[in-house]
């Protein structure tokens, strides 16, 4: 899968288990300067019209190793200094152990690989909850929890 792939296919699931909640998807989407004072493209663009409610998503995915790993820090902080919500989706078994556990400890990116079926799974839990953090839909994480009653 390439990166356009990959981004192509985060955009999918989000329009086919989140547009009926309102959401659009928007690819290659120019929006301001990086951190380095280029042009910045945002992978894939989140918006919920008529609110002032929307998430830029970067996406990376990396099946063998490369350079991707060089590329995440910047990533990061490049994402970090937008001034709206933002993550890092990203998939594949190219990135280095210590990549890994620099993006699983990190606030702003999600593992996230759709199945053939788009269907939300263990595999799409971390940005399904980005997604209901960014549009408090705080119904996606009580999903199965009882109420406490005391």
């Amino acid at each position: 899968m390439t990166g356009s792939e990959y981004a192509n296919l985060i955009a999918q699931y989000i329009v086919k288990n989140y547009g009926g909640r309102g959401l659009e998807a928007y690819r290659e989407v120019s929006f301001g300067k990086t951190i380095i004072g280029k042009n910045r493209r945002i992978d894939v663009f989140v918006v919920r019209p008529g609110t002032p409610d929307a998430l830029a998503i970067e996406c990376k995915y990396q099946d063998s190793l490369g350079t991707v790993d060089e590329k995440i820090p910047y990533t990061l902080d490049d994402l970090e200094s937008l001034r709206m919500p933002a993550c890092v989706t990203y998939a594949g078994q190219g990135f280095s152990s210590g990549i890994l556990h620099m993006l699983a400890a990190s606030p702003i990116a999600a593992y996230c690989l759709p199945a053939g079926d788009l269907a939300p799974s263990n595999a799409t839990r971390e940005l399904d909850h980005v997604l209901a953090m960014t549009f408090k839909w705080w119904d996606l994480v009580l999903t199965g929890k009882p109420v406490t009653v005391l």
